[in-house]
């Protein structure tokens, strides 16, 4: 079952359970913030779902809420942080806004980031880059929710990976697992006591499953593209865990918890080479064509990334957005108790 829940009334509730858990002012207004416009945007599960387990996570001790991540090496427009177990939104605002500070400056900013936590919704960060007219590329590890094809066991994470492209009339951001659905949206279509609508995972004989309470089970999604999102993810967290000097999937599977992951915010001035308007045509031109096609359902069309999800925030803006009744008193619980 679910209840209509306006922005206004969200982000209030979450700054007074946030404030309640000892973030200052600050930090529990950006964090209500994150959490209200991920679910604005149709994304609950890593919005408003995910707080229960945030402020699990935060009573565990697993995430450090007066850490902050910092600087701790610089090579140019290439930088290590350290974001000392810290909250990972808060940590992946703070680097997002580094890395397009260093890219305005020299064109291009990476930064890699080590021992943080998950930053929920992938893509907030990558519209946050887009809005300052910036490419971005983003990417997560994760602890092990995936095999590598040809076996059973989990051994990779479904590691998110975002590219976002600035535009005019709306940017262009890519938010993806390399799992056919996050283990977030599995969640989802548990709680809606609903089955996936492709196969997902595998389940506990290593069979392809639509099942969601299986997969959650066994934590063993179906990568993207079979081989080829198995060898994606195993690539995302190389790069992430050198660039960094931080945890593999491999030593954060060790632990009972995921925690202390290890993150790449890389970022480009769009406005670096100073032509626009040509940008704009181009990528006009894309869309129109991938746009100019013959539906595979009566009335049906295509989308670019980040359009959907566009969309479902004017609706929700205006509606209200659709919160699982379950989660919803969770949280409330969590408030007054």
């Amino acid at each position: 079952m679910t209840r209509t829940i306006r922005s206004e009334e969200m982000h209030s509730v979450l700054f007074s359970l946030f404030k309640k858990h000892g973030f200052s002012k600050e930090k529990a207004k950006l964090l209500a913030e994150v959490h209200t416009e991920n679910t604005l945007y149709g994304v609950n599960s890593h919005g408003i779902n995910r707080v229960p387990f945030f402020i699990e996570q935060l009573q565990r001790g697993l995430v450090k809420k007066d850490a902050e991540a910092e600087k701790v090496e610089g090579f140019g427009s290439l930088e290590r942080w350290d974001g000392n177990l810290g909250s990972g939104v808060i940590n992946a605002v703070k680097c997002t806004n580094h890395a397009i500070a260093m890219a305005k400056e020299n064109g291009m900013g990476l930064v890699a980031l080590r021992n943080t936590n998950h930053w929920m919704r992938a893509g907030y960060y990558g519209w946050m880059a887009a809005e300052q007219n910036c490419i971005g590329i983003l990417f997560t590890n994760t602890e092990p929710n995936m095999p590598a094809w040809g076996g059973k066991e989990a051994r990779l994470g479904n590691n998110p990976l975002v590219i976002a492209i600035p535009r005019k009339k709306g940017p262009i951001v890519l938010d993806t697992a390399m799992t056919q659905f996050s283990f977030g949206k599995i969640n989802e279509y548990q709680l809606r006591g609903e089955q996936l609508p492709y196969d997902g995972g595998f389940d506990a004989d290593g069979n392809l499953t639509k099942n969601p309470e299986d997969i959650l089970t066994t934590k063993s999604g179906l990568p993207i593209g079979y081989w080829k999102g198995s060898a994606l993810s195993m690539v995302l967290d190389m790069l992430a865990t050198l660039l960094s000097a931080g945890r593999s999937t491999y030593k954060l599977g060790m632990e009972e918890h995921e925690y202390g992951v290890s993150q790449i915010f890389l970022c480009m001035d769009a406005a670096t080479f100073q032509d626009g308007e040509l940008e704009e045509q181009l990528l006009e031109e894309i869309i129109s064509y991938t746009k100019d096609i013959t539906p595979t359902q009566p009335g049906g069309k295509t989308y670019y990334p980040g359009e959907k999800s566009l969309a479902n925030k004017i609706e929700n803006e205006k509606n209200g957005m659709q919160v699982s009744e379950e989660i919803w008193n969770r949280v409330i619980h969590l408030l007054n108790n």
